[in-house]
């Protein structure tokens, strides 16, 4: 085995040259689109995040779940907070608790991890988050659609990871 000559594109054909321009072109015309996609693109969420130990968040989650707790699913709380603050919680492997939301109404999603990094999506909008342990990650989020709506995890997070789905309901006002 010999190592490619020194210039090694002179032994180029023709048809390899082309596509080797073509995904140059193409490599340069994507990185200048990035800086449009970013400011032009509204496919950033607007989002602050905080550092917070997972054992104050979890207490948190707990403080907010007994004060809006209006049921259970399958041992799971279902809350239903009014507008403003509510406390989404990622651990293996479950999503907690169920959250009850009202449709056009502003919220601001805190989300947080206990144990590993989690991938929080919100199906079937495909809103795609990451949930980290040690950061209280917070989202504006205005429900603009009624409808159960499934969280899913879409970072693995281990041998349960294929069963991390919570819930998410939104009514009518």
């Amino acid at each position: 085995m010999l190592p490619p000559p020194t210039l090694w594109w002179r032994n180029l054909g023709r048809y390899e040259k082309n596509w080797l321009i073509i995904a140059f072109i193409w490599c340069i015309l994507l990185t200048a689109m990035m800086p449009l996609w970013f400011s032009l693109g509204r496919q950033n969420v607007p989002a602050t995040s905080y550092r917070v130990t997972p054992k104050q968040y979890l207490q948190t989650v707990n403080n907010f779940v007994q004060q809006y707790k209006i049921g259970e699913e399958k041992g799971i709380p279902v809350v239903e907070p009014p507008a403003g603050d509510v406390y989404l919680l990622g651990r293996q492997w479950q999503w907690y608790p169920i959250l009850k939301l009202k449709k056009g109404v502003q919220y601001r999603l805190h989300l947080s991890s206990t144990d590993v990094v989690h991938g929080l999506s919100i199906q079937p909008v495909n809103l795609n988050l990451t949930v980290s342990p040690g950061y209280d990650y917070v989202v504006t989020l205005t429900p603009t659609t009624s409808g159960d709506f499934s969280l899913v995890c879409n970072e693995y997070c281990l041998v349960g990871h294929h069963v991390m789905v919570g819930k998410m309901i939104v009514d009518e006002k």
